[in-house]
């Protein structure tokens, strides 16, 4: 099931893919989707981000084996950094060098807190393409990560939210990521140090993870350079192409 946010004339709306339409929900969040009666075609349609996340989290370290030496490490993002699809990230001058990253991001489907491996796939909703923009410079002179991970745009999601992905068929994704139409970074997310299933044991340890949050499971080797006037182009295999221009 492929669920999304699309822009109406009304408004903001979440919705389920029915075929070539999208039908408009009250919740995509509940365990049963309950369809309003209207319709959009999805040809045409204007697709926002996913979801709106409160929390957001990405997963530091976590970029291969070796990263298993030492204990799983997560930063936040200000949920004001998201944007969607064909939306911009817009970089700051002083900044300093910024990289996009593509990653598997996974969307919580209710609240969870000190979770079990046995609990975790019953409280993901489901997956998304995540592009972790990071002003890397910035990273050397600020180790809890704020100056480089919360530029404006700087965690567009995208374009929807792919459910019937079971945990264990995330496990060896392939991640593209490609400026200008010509891919920087191939990898899978099997290059992960912490599979999700640890990375939801651990984070929820720590602190409440509710509806519509979002975690960033990690860069796998999946980062390039840009600069403004570019386009990054996210694939994650069986999920679909985030978008986003660079200003």
């Amino acid at each position: 099931m492929r669920l999304a946010r699309i822009a109406t004339p009304t408004g903001p709306r979440p919705v389920v893919q029915d075929g070539d339409v999208w039908a408009v929900v009250v919740d995509h969040h509940a365990p049963d989707l309950e369809r309003t009666g209207e319709t959009h075609p999805v040809d045409g349609a204007r697709l926002l981000a996913p979801c709106e996340p409160r929390v957001v989290l990405g997963m530091a370290h976590n970029s291969g084996p070796a990263d298993r030496l030492v204990p799983p490490q997560a930063f936040t993002k200000s949920a004001r950094t998201v944007v969607g699809p064909g939306e911009p990230v817009r970089l700051d001058p002083a900044a300093g060098k910024v990289v996009v990253e593509g990653e598997l991001a996974l969307v919580i489907a209710r609240t969870a807190r000190h979770l079990t491996p046995e609990q975790v796939p019953g409280v993901i909703l489901g997956w998304t393409v995540g592009n972790d923009v990071t002003a890397y410079e910035q990273s050397a002179i600020d180790d809890k990560f704020t100056q480089s991970k919360n530029g404006d745009g700087f965690t567009p999601l995208g374009p929807w939210i792919e459910t019937d992905l079971a945990v264990a068929g995330v496990a060896d994704l392939a991640i593209d990521v490609q400026v200008d139409g010509a891919t920087q970074a191939e990898a899978s997310t099997s290059g992960l140090a912490w599979d999700v299933v640890e990375q939801l044991v651990y984070l929820t340890s720590h602190l409440t993870l509710g509806p519509g949050d979002v975690v960033l499971t990690g860069s796998p080797g999946t980062s390039a350079h840009v600069v403004p006037g570019q386009t990054s182009a996210i694939t994650i295999e069986g999920i679909g192409t985030l978008t986003n221009p660079i200003v």
